[in-house]
Protein backbone atom coordinates (compact mmCIF):
# COMPACT_ATOMS: atom_id res chain seq x y z
CA UNK A 1 0.00 0.00 0.00
CA UNK A 2 1.27 3.48 -0.77
CA UNK A 3 0.06 6.37 1.18
CA UNK A 4 0.63 10.37 0.47
CA UNK A 5 -0.34 13.82 1.27
CA UNK A 6 -1.62 15.86 -1.71
CA UNK A 7 -1.25 19.57 -1.48
CA UNK A 8 -3.17 21.70 -2.80
CA UNK A 9 -3.79 25.43 -3.97
CA UNK A 10 -7.41 26.19 -4.87
CA UNK A 11 -8.94 29.49 -6.65
CA UNK A 12 -9.59 32.33 -3.36
CA UNK A 13 -12.72 31.46 -1.61
CA UNK A 14 -12.74 27.67 -2.82
CA UNK A 15 -10.63 25.47 -0.37
CA UNK A 16 -14.13 24.45 1.75
CA UNK A 17 -15.76 23.44 -1.34
CA UNK A 18 -12.44 21.34 -2.52
CA UNK A 19 -11.78 19.82 0.70
CA UNK A 20 -15.87 18.60 0.72
CA UNK A 21 -15.62 17.08 -2.53
CA UNK A 22 -12.45 15.73 -2.34
CA UNK A 23 -13.36 14.11 0.76
CA UNK A 24 -15.95 12.17 -0.87
CA UNK A 25 -13.86 10.09 -3.12
CA UNK A 26 -12.33 6.53 -2.34
CA UNK A 27 -9.21 6.39 -1.60
CA UNK A 28 -9.09 9.74 0.05
CA UNK A 29 -8.92 9.23 3.93
CA UNK A 30 -8.47 12.58 5.42
CA UNK A 31 -9.21 15.99 3.21
CA UNK A 32 -8.94 19.26 4.94
CA UNK A 33 -9.15 22.93 4.22
CA UNK A 34 -6.22 24.91 6.21
CA UNK A 35 -3.71 27.99 6.25
CA UNK A 36 -0.50 28.82 4.55
CA UNK A 37 1.02 28.28 0.93
CA UNK A 38 -1.85 25.42 0.46
CA UNK A 39 -5.59 25.72 0.68
CA UNK A 40 -6.42 22.35 1.02
CA UNK A 41 -4.07 19.04 2.18
CA UNK A 42 -5.66 15.69 1.46
CA UNK A 43 -3.98 12.42 2.92
CA UNK A 44 -4.63 9.51 -0.04
CA UNK A 45 -3.99 5.62 -0.11
CA UNK A 46 -3.36 3.02 -3.08
CA UNK A 47 -2.45 0.25 -3.75
CA UNK A 48 0.53 1.23 -5.77
CA UNK A 49 2.20 4.10 -6.86
CA UNK A 50 0.50 3.89 -10.26
CA UNK A 51 -3.06 3.97 -8.42
CA UNK A 52 -2.26 6.99 -6.57
CA UNK A 53 -1.18 8.40 -10.07
CA UNK A 54 -4.51 7.70 -11.63
CA UNK A 55 -6.20 8.66 -7.99
CA UNK A 56 -4.45 12.16 -8.15
CA UNK A 57 -4.79 12.61 -12.15
CA UNK A 58 -7.95 11.58 -12.83
CA UNK A 59 -9.80 12.19 -9.66
CA UNK A 60 -8.54 14.64 -7.32
CA UNK A 61 -7.33 17.28 -9.81
CA UNK A 62 -10.32 17.39 -11.89
CA UNK A 63 -12.36 19.04 -8.50
CA UNK A 64 -13.43 22.51 -9.86
CA UNK A 65 -11.67 25.11 -7.85
CA UNK A 66 -8.04 22.98 -8.09
CA UNK A 67 -5.28 25.56 -9.72
CA UNK A 68 -2.50 23.05 -8.39
CA UNK A 69 -1.53 19.92 -6.60
CA UNK A 70 1.78 18.47 -5.15
CA UNK A 71 2.25 14.76 -3.87
CA UNK A 72 4.04 13.72 -1.27
CA UNK A 73 4.43 9.66 -0.82
CA UNK A 74 5.21 8.60 2.70
CA UNK A 75 8.02 7.00 2.84
CA UNK A 76 9.32 4.68 5.99
CA UNK A 77 13.06 5.69 6.45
Amino acid sequence: MVQAYILIQTEVGKAADVAREISGIAGVTLAEDVTGPYDVIVRASANNVDELGKLVVAQIQSVEGITRTLTCPIVHI
